[in-house]
């Protein structure tokens, strides 16, 4: 399954770090364009211009852990699509151009389901999109999670626990399945 990451969904470092983790772990192809990257770089950049930077270097990482991820498409095609938002309309052209299943993105209400039907794509939230692989691949979504919680308890010095964790990144349903085991 090839899924559009929205830029969105890359930034929060705990929502990317699961959703990059599981598809590491071959549960999905993951998918994004140079502008859905920039989108990321620039909303760090508003806390600051290490923050920036850091996410800069996260995307060389990206670059060269996912080889096959990029997108790249003649802009011109954007005038193809509608979006209620118009700056998100480059998101559906990349995930159109990729020959992409469905579109990864918290935004719900600038992605129409019936527009994205039609393209032949579904949008998919990042709670309930690991929560079904996590049914279909129990253990390779546990042991990322596991790793996601323990580099989270390495950098804050806190003792997150997973469901905390993973509640405060806007992830609570996967958090309550992974602890009601």
């Amino acid at each position: 399954m090839r899924v559009l990451i929205d830029a969105c969904v890359l930034y929060p470092t705990v929502m990317r770090e699961m959703v990059l983790g599981v598809a590491a772990q071959g549960l999905f192809a993951p998918r994004w364009s140079a502008r859905v990257l920039e989108e990321w770089a620039r909303a760090a950049g508003k806390l600051g211009a290490a923050e920036e930077v850091w996410a800069r270097g996260e995307i060389a990482a990206l670059a060269a852990g996912f080889p096959d991820a990029l997108i790249r498409y003649d802009t011109g095609l954007e005038r193809r699509y509608w979006l209620p938002d118009p700056n998100d309309i480059h998101v559906l052209t990349a995930a159109v151009a990729g020959s992409c299943d469905a579109i990864l993105t918290m935004n719900a209400k600038d992605f129409p389901r019936d527009i994205l039907e039609d393209e032949g794509l579904a949008r998919l939230d990042p709670d309930g999109f690991l929560l079904d692989l996590w049914r279909d691949s129990p253990d390779a979504v546990r042991n990322v999670a596991e790793a996601v919680l323990a580099e989270a308890q390495r950098l804050s010095g806190a003792d997150w626990t997973l469901r905390a964790l993973l509640k405060k990144a806007r992830l609570p349903r996967l958090g309550k399945a992974l602890t009601a085991e």
